[in-house]
């Protein structure tokens, strides 16, 4: 098995189509055996799910993701787990032990109405969450 998780810093990276790392974990008998953190080649999005299929990625941990990557993820049989924040490694643990808490029905929460022109409105674009990813201003799918 193995499971990607959207990184930067050690952490769990909080918009999945602004990622610019994954780190990869490849799992044998419910244990880790060996991690490695890929680039995305300036690949956003959609196009992210096609990556981790190459890298032929069973499931994602991440933060938050739009409905159009929730779709591509699901057309390549790849498991999500969003809504997660924290350590990576943390997290793998998590999900290997049955521990991980994460949200079922996730959304990058911004994707949407409050978008005008690249302008992030009142919601204070920036940030999703309160690690200081900023998504610059231009979340779309």
């Amino acid at each position: 098995m193995k499971i990607a998780v959207t990184y930067e810093n050690g952490e769990i990276f909080q918009h999945f189509g602004r990622t610019e790392q994954f780190k990869l974990y490849d799992v044998e008998d419910n244990k880790v055996v060996s991690s490695e953190v890929v680039g995305t080649n300036g690949s956003g999005h959609g196009a992210l799910a096609g990556l981790l299929g190459g890298y032929k990625v069973d499931a994602l941990i991440c933060g938050g993701i739009g409905g159009g990557a929730q779709m591509a993820l699901a057309e390549a049989g790849i498991r999500l787990y969003g809504g997660v924040s924290g350590s990576a490694d943390a997290a793998v643990e998590a999900l290997l032990s049955g521990g991980l808490s994460y949200q079922p029905n996730v959304q990058c929460d911004h994707h949407g109405e409050h978008h005008h022109d690249g302008d992030c409105g009142s919601h204070g674009c920036g940030h999703h969450g309160e690690d200081g990813h900023h998504c610059g201003g231009g979340c779309h799918e």
